[in-house]
């Protein structure tokens, strides 16, 4: 008997409480807070790190270095919107961009951890346990081969360098010169960074940078951290209704919807773990949902491409090259594994091996996460560094 698609209701925290009319002011006031957070964490990089640039760039310019920055920070804050719109601000404050590219690479691989850990709450029941883990570590495991297929043509060739600048050049003479005489962004959040700036006149650049940095990190972290409940409590019906009809209906329905749904939410976690539930009930099958989690990588680019439209100045275009080479990256992505058969079965068989392995020691799921999340990234910084 075909069992009932019910999808869990996102953890919105009351949310849907407020009036609708409410929450879309929010809405706009959390997007003026993010693009304000990236103005600030780009100019105080940029302060902060103009007498030490180089050596700190020198730092992280081994690219390896950069995939596991990138990793690590995902899977702690377990937001790759978070992240991304972190380093479009980091390129727009001086950070190079073939440093910044390994870190959106590994950005990818550290938003994975959420529905990983979502996967744990069937820990109770073997067979829904299995099912779920194999949904959960398929986006892993695609995520992983992702890097290990491109990280190496990137430092041999600069593909996504290159991709990324003829996607700029293509917008350049419509979109920034639009922008130069007059820009919105910059009109709204320059009094604001330059009250911030006024405050601190009396200190040096380092000191004066670093705040702006951690007071932009933390703003950033709440306003898409909210962004992304309110999104939720707005758009998770029709996400849903998304889902409901287009599941099953072959790879390019299901990439889309995918895609769709996290654009809709602003999340691809969220994405991703409504739909571990599912398998983990038995409602629909691992591999199903696999052209979804694929989709979800691409709807997450949106986040970063806003972030870049906050960034004026010399270093404008640059900023909206590295959220063009998180896009280019996870299209690209998709279409080479996803559309090579042999590669195309990797992840999936990779995930139900492992989660037959899970399922029979349990221990082992959250070794799995500690390991590749943590201690295995972790332990290859400190030999490289």
């Amino acid at each position: 008997m075909q069992k009932e698609m019910i999808i869990p209701d996102a953890n919105i925290n009351g949310v849907t409480n407020l009036p609708k009319a409410l929450r879309w002011c929010l809405l706009v006031c959390l997007v003026y807070l993010m693009l304000l957070a990236v103005g600030l964490i780009g100019s105080g990089f940029k302060e902060a790190t103009q007498e030490q640039a180089k050596g700190l760039f020198e730092l992280a310019a081994n690219p390896i270095m950069g995939l596991i920055i990138g990793m690590v920070c995902t899977a702690l804050i377990q937001s790759s919107s978070t992240v991304s719109s972190i380093i479009v601000a980091m390129v727009a404050g001086g950070l190079p961009i073939s440093i910044a590219i390994p870190m959106m690479m590994g950005a990818n691989i550290g938003t994975s951890i959420t529905n990983t850990i979502v996967s744990l709450g069937h820990i109770g029941n073997k067979a829904e346990f299995q099912r779920a883990f194999n949904a959960a570590t398929i986006h892993d495991f695609f995520n992983i081969l992702a890097v290990l297929i491109f990280l190496p043509l990137e430092i041999m060739f600069g593909i996504f360098q290159h991709i990324s600048a003829a996607m700029v050049s293509l917008v350049a003479s419509g979109v920034t010169s639009e922008m130069s005489g007059f820009n919105p962004i910059k009109a709204s959040t320059a009094p604001v960074i330059d009250f911030v700036k006024a405050l601190l006149v009396n200190t040096n650049d380092i000191y004066s940078g670093s705040i702006k940095i951690v007071l932009g990190l933390a703003l950033i972290i709440f306003s898409i951290t909210w962004m992304g409940k309110i999104m939720k409590s707005l758009m998770i019906g029709r996400a849903q209704e998304i889902l409901k009809s287009t599941l099953g209906k072959g790879p390019v329905a299901g990439i889309s919807s995918g895609a769709i749904m996290t654009i809709l939410v602003q999340s691809s976690s969220t994405t991703t773990s409504l739909l571990v539930p599912l398998v983990g009930n038995g409602i629909v099958t691992a591999r199903s949902i696999y052209p979804f989690t694929l989709g979800a990588n691409i709807g997450t680019c949106i986040t970063a491409l806003i972030a870049a439209l906050a960034i004026v100045g010399p270093n404008a275009q640059l900023a909206l090259q590295i959220a063009f080479v998180h896009l280019a990256y996870n299209v690209l992505s998709v279409v080479v594994i996803y559309g090579i058969a042999l590669l195309r079965e990797w992840p999936p068989n990779l995930s139900y091996q492992l989660s037959l392995k899970v399922a029979e020691h349990k221990i082992y799921g959250i070794a799995y996460i500690v390991g590749v999340f943590f201690f295995v990234p972790l332990s290859a910084l400190f030999i490289i560094s």
